[in-house]
């Protein structure tokens, strides 16, 4: 049925609807916003204190989502929270799990506004005594690197502080990593301790696109008396948005790695784009003065082997000469074919030439083992169907949204 709206006339509009409430999430709020929603609606400010700290040990320690099992908290608080507020999962779409062990996920969060649910890929990749969660920051990515899948999809729209927290969530509750959760049957975890020990924002997107909003996840996520990951145990991912390097180290405080893939500025135009923007000179400068950069501290540098394309030796050692001074690792990625790549893996012999002439400069230099490719979830095969919607079909959401206001 099409709908149609004389938005000249304002009789003709559809009115909201009053019985219809759009309810908050709760995932992702900072302590002070967390409070001032709770003011909002109607808690005493003297007991705002306490009760933001039961929800944060609730949401994060217990990792309950469900206000009927705060227990410590009163039965007409929680049926007061659970009508203004939301700490519901995001749809759990699809579980791929690898023949390694990985485990892929295919998340569907709820419309926003006038838009439509999308769908990102978070990864999870277990390793000798750690457990890495590779997460989204943004649907779909602006940058068209060439020999990433994430870079045919278009740019949907930013992911919320909330929505790359529960990406973080959703694993460890698939994986038994909160209290009194059971790990499943067969899966490859850590031995001891927490199954989730690592995250990377190594997922759909350039978190440096989307700032903000990770700054205040990865806030959350490193929060000692929550999640409490150390801030040693996060790694960001940019392919080098120069601006904001700085101030990813002075505001969150995390590693940083840095996707290169070449070391020349005229290739990395093709393979990383932005590198038009902000060439080879530009992100390297930015990366001597990360704050807290030493050798204890190390710039990870991403670089993908793609036959004859940037693995001869003529580039390990432009590669060891750019990054003089710089304490870093390189991270040597065998390339992870996708539908329709032009590109090609490196033979492993060249790949190990290359690594043994870096690690003789004095570079850690690791070959990354492929993980989860049977599943598409390896680096740089990551992306989901979300597409952004038409003019018309957004037209005709938003007049649908505004009549059921939000059914």
């Amino acid at each position: 049925m099409t709908l149609t709206i004389d938005t000249l006339n304002p009789e003709s509009r559809p009115r909201p609807s009053l019985t219809t409430v759009e309810l908050k999430p709760l995932i992702g709020l900072t302590r002070e916003e967390m409070a001032e929603a709770l003011i909002a609606v109607g808690v005493a400010e003297r007991q705002v204190r306490m009760r933001v700290r039961q929800l944060w040990h609730w949401l994060y320690v217990r990792g309950v989502s469900d206000f009927s099992q705060m227990f410590n908290i009163s039965k007409e608080l929680r049926a007061t929270l659970a009508e203004h507020f939301t700490i519901a999962r995001p749809e759990i779409v699809e579980e791929q799990i690898s023949t390694d062990g990985t485990r892929k996920w295919l998340l569907r969060f709820p419309p926003r506004g006038a838009g439509r649910p999308v769908e990102v890929e978070t990864v999870y990749i277990p390793e000798e005594g750690r457990g890495t969660l590779c997460i989204s920051s943004q649907v779909g990515c602006t940058l068209t690197c060439s020999f990433c899948h994430t870079g045919t999809q278009r740019m949907v729209r930013n992911l919320t502080p909330g929505e790359i927290l529960d990406q973080l969530l959703v694993a460890r509750d698939r994986l038994g990593d909160f209290p009194d959760a059971d790990t499943p049957d067969g899966a490859i975890v850590p031995a001891e301790g927490r199954k989730v020990t690592n995250i990377v924002m190594m997922g759909m997107g350039e978190p440096l696109y989307n700032f903000e909003n990770v700054k205040k996840a990865l806030i959350v996520a490193s929060d000692g008396d929550g999640l409490s990951l150390s801030k040693r145990r996060i790694t960001l991912s940019t392919s080098g948005v120069v601006p904001e390097i700085y101030r990813t180290g002075e505001e969150i405080g995390v590693m940083l790695a840095i996707s290169l893939h070449a070391v020349r500025d005229e290739l990395r135009n093709e393979l990383v784009p932005i590198n038009k923007k902000y060439p080879l000179a530009e992100l390297l400068e930015a990366c001597r003065k990360y704050p807290g950069l030493s050798n204890a501290r190390r710039i990870t540098f991403e670089y993908v082997m793609l036959k004859d394309v940037n693995d001869s030796l003529d580039d390990a050692r432009e590669l060891v000469r750019l990054l003089n001074g710089i304490p870093a690792k390189i991270n040597l990625i065998p390339f992870n074919p996708w539908p329709g790549s032009q590109y090609e893996c490196s033979d492993w012999e060249q790949i190990e030439k290359f690594a043994d002439y870096v690690n003789r400069a004095g570079y850690a230099s690791p070959i990354r083992t492929p993980r989860g490719r049977d599943i598409l979830a390896a680096c740089g095969q990551l992306k989901s169907q979300s597409e952004r919607m038409r003019k018309n079909d957004r037209l005709q959401l938003e007049a649908m949204m505004i009549a059921g206001h939000g059914e």
